[in-house]
């Protein structure tokens, strides 16, 4: 055991693109966002129990480990309820193939140790929270989680590329 950690991530990976996504990505999750709010919201039920993204403590007070594995969980989350419902399809798309490139460069940089590391009480707690949510929650409560909170999902992501500068 050395006295400074390792970096959590591989030699070579680089999340910086993700500190600021482009801008024609951020549009098709608005557009994203604002259809499913205009179009799909009143239509049904989608009250739900647990509050899965209000949280009381600030990412930024994480480690980074901690933070890889929480949107390591947020973005499996969004890219199932986006994949669980076929309806505007077209409009799911890009948003749909934006953040499957992010899991998917996000598990490329974790190394081991990351996969392997147990997180924090905070993390476990919201973790298991999660679970919990996807066992007694209804679908459509669990889409809506999932669309109205894209953009914190994305502002979680920001702060896991700026690693030790997010504030």
């Amino acid at each position: 055991m050395t006295a400074f950690p390792r970096d959590p991530l591989k030699k070579g990976c680089s999340l910086s693109k993700y500190r600021s996504p482009v801008p024609h990505e951020l549009q098709a999750v608005r557009n994203l966002k604002n259809q499913f709010e205009d179009d799909i919201m009143p239509l049904s039920d989608r009250k739900c129990h647990t509050r899965l993204f209000h949280r009381k403590w600030k990412l930024a007070d994480l480690s980074v480990l901690d933070r890889m594995k929480l949107v390591e969980a947020e973005l499996d989350f969004a890219i199932n309820m986006l994949r669980a419902d076929p309806r505007f399809a077209e409009t799911r798309r890009q948003p749909l193939a934006f953040l499957t490139q992010v899991q998917k460069d996000l598990r490329g940089c974790m190394d081991m140790e990351a996969h392997m590391h147990q997180p924090s009480g905070k993390v476990r707690h919201w973790l298991h929270k999660l679970q919990e949510a996807k066992e007694t929650e209804t679908v459509g409560c669990l889409e809506a989680s999932a669309i109205l909170h894209l953009f914190q999902i994305l502002h979680d992501l920001q702060c896991v590329a700026l690693r030790e500068q997010c504030t």
